[in-house]
């Protein structure tokens, strides 16, 4: 699924540097980036979606090189290949929640916005408890219902990726469980591949391999996560 060999990304001329030789997560796997504040776990999500590319190295995503493509065929694979969970949540206010779920069907015309897809994003509103909350502007909603709006837009496409940037950051341990067992239950049945950053250590039981970034010796020692 993903296949990472010989990455180096700085940005600009700062003293962040990110290096990993060579990185390899099978499809159907779910996988946990931990690792401390600066280290490049965020930079990583970002190089495999293709959001940004890598100054060297090959980063290939389900058999196509991301780090090869033209910005319109990034842009393009991003949006029909890759779920994104922003760390904060990037929800429009000028949007309700229902259009935030159906945001990646109108930025894109690769994918084609009708009838059934609004009946799955309300479906998956109403298993995630926001139903009730379709015609609300985000501001009105809590931190937890806000994430739940998040994690329905990642997979309201059925992307066979799905990237998390701390899922479960800010959220009560209800939540906390409620957001995991979506996205658990959706992997499962889909066999979606899922990559996620968390600094949560309590979940990581949960996921079938942790990659600590302090295991890439080449990992620069100052940067952003």
């Amino acid at each position: 699924m993903i296949r990472i060999e010989g990455l180096r990304f700085r940005y600009g001329e700062g003293d962040f540097q990110l290096r990993i030789p060579e990185l390899l997560v099978e499809p159907g796997t779910t996988t946990a980036f931990i690792g401390p504040s600066g280290s490049g776990k965020t930079t990583l999500l970002n190089l495999i979606a293709g959001i940004i590319r890598p100054e060297t190295g090959r980063v290939e995503t389900r058999n196509v090189e991301v780090s090869a493509l033209s910005d319109p065929e990034r842009r393009r694979f991003r949006v029909t290949t890759v779920g994104l969970v922003f760390q904060e949540f990037e929800l429009l206010e000028y949007l309700s929640v229902l259009d935030n779920i159906l945001l990646p069907y109108r930025i894109h015309a690769a994918l084609q916005l009708d009838a059934t897809v609004r009946d799955r994003a309300r479906a998956l509103a109403e298993r995630v408890g926001i139903s009730d909350k379709l015609d609300r502007p985000p501001r009105r909603l809590s931190q937890g219902e806000r994430q739940r709006v998040a994690v329905c837009r990642a997979v309201l496409t059925d992307p066979p990726l799905l990237l998390t940037d701390e899922p479960t950051g800010n959220l009560d341990p209800v939540n906390r469980e409620r957001v995991l067992d979506i996205l658990f239950d959706y992997v499962r049945e889909s066999g979606t591949t899922l990559v996620s950053v968390t600094h949560d250590h309590e979940i990581l039981a949960r996921f079938g391999r942790v990659v600590d970034f302090r295991d890439f010796h080449s990992v620069g020692e100052a940067g952003v996560s």
